[in-house]
């Protein structure tokens, strides 16, 4: 297993992130410990969740079935770098209530007391804000922050789906207080969906903090969808499939897995490791439903892509380009 440094932490962590959304309602619980173990046993100790997940009526299931995992005990929480979220309300439909979502220091307080309990552990590692408030100053949650981690209840912050002027002003705010501040970033990142590259990498580079992608398969587009379709596996379905209406897409996509069947390459694992070769990225998150799926994830790591491949890939995909310029007309 391949480790990095998260930002500017001293966490090591591994070059992969086990994402865990489908573990309980894709996943059920027998299987989501077997995958656990398996990533454990392979090195992969960097755990992503959210409180959550689970969804609709079952929100919280998957800290729960992670917390089931840890109280086997076998230092499966001392070798876990555990991530977990903070925003959305965890009422039921209908039943939200004031102050039971979002990101004021009273719902953070409360939010980190119930994930812990769900997680059956003392603290979590890292604590993500899963999407930016604009009703609520940083000054606030960052005082929330900061009793938090005087109380040992977390490590670190993180944000996930900010801008990059988010995370500059969470920063400077941080600063400010004399507090770290952010070390990680989620961000939605891949080779069809590169945008992340004109302000949020930029960004989380100059004021260190890891990037974490989430969806690094664009919704199992860039997993060999129409190979899969000719082949008669499994069909596309939601976004990918409307995804997939667009010609242009289509096109896209189909070059893209004609050129991997050139090189012997496998579109998943291709996928991966193109993220891996981008600058400043910790990991990407991966969510496998099945121990193969999360096999073909772990192949990812000793992929090398030549230059010529890579050359390839831009082409088929191009980036922004780098701003202010990518911003011109």
């Amino acid at each position: 297993m391949k480790y990095t440094q998260l930002g500017r932490t001293g966490l090591k962590v591994s070059r992969l992130v086990l994402g865990t959304m489908n573990f309980g309602p894709q996943t059920d619980e027998p299987t989501s410990h077997s995958i656990l173990d398996a990533a454990l046993d392979s090195g992969l100790n960097f755990v992503d969740t959210a409180n959550v997940y689970g969804w609709g009526e079952n929100k919280g299931r998957t800290e729960e079935i992670i917390g089931t995992w840890f109280a086997q005990g076998g230092g499966r929480r001392e070798k876990t770098v555990l991530a977990s979220k903070v925003y959305g309300s965890m009422s039921r439909e209908g039943e939200t209530w004031p102050n039971e979502d979002r990101l004021s220091a009273l719902n953070i307080r409360r939010a980190v007391e119930a994930s812990l309990k769900r997680l059956q552990t003392d603290h979590i590692d890292v604590y993500q804000f899963h999407h930016i408030d604009r009703l609520t100053p940083f000054e606030e949650i960052w005082q929330a922050v900061d009793v938090l981690i005087q109380q040992g209840k977390i490590l670190y912050a993180g944000s996930s789906n900010f801008p990059g002027y988010k995370i500059a002003q969470a920063n400077e705010t941080a600063a400010r207080r004399g507090m770290v501040g952010l070390v990680s970033e989620q961000c939605l990142y891949n080779l069809s969906e590169r945008r992340a590259e004109m302000e949020v990498i930029p960004a989380a580079q100059e004021y260190g903090l890891g990037v974490i992608p989430w969806s690094p398969l664009h919704g199992g587009l860039l997993g060999g969808v129409i190979k899969k379709e000719t082949e008669g596996g499994r069909r596309a379905s939601g976004r990918a499939a409307e995804a997939l209406a667009d010609s242009k897409v289509r096109a896209q996509l189909q070059a893209y897995e004609d050129l991997l069947d050139k090189h012997g390459l496998e579109p998943g694992e291709t996928a991966l490791a193109w993220l891996l070769t981008r600058p400043g990225v910790t990991g990407p998150i991966v969510g496998p439903r099945t121990a193969e799926q999360l096999d073909s994830a772990l192949r990812a790591l000793e992929l090398e892509l030549s230059e010529e491949v890579l050359a390839a890939l831009d082409e088929i995909f191009p980036g922004p380009g780098p701003s202010p310029e990518a911003f011109a007309w």
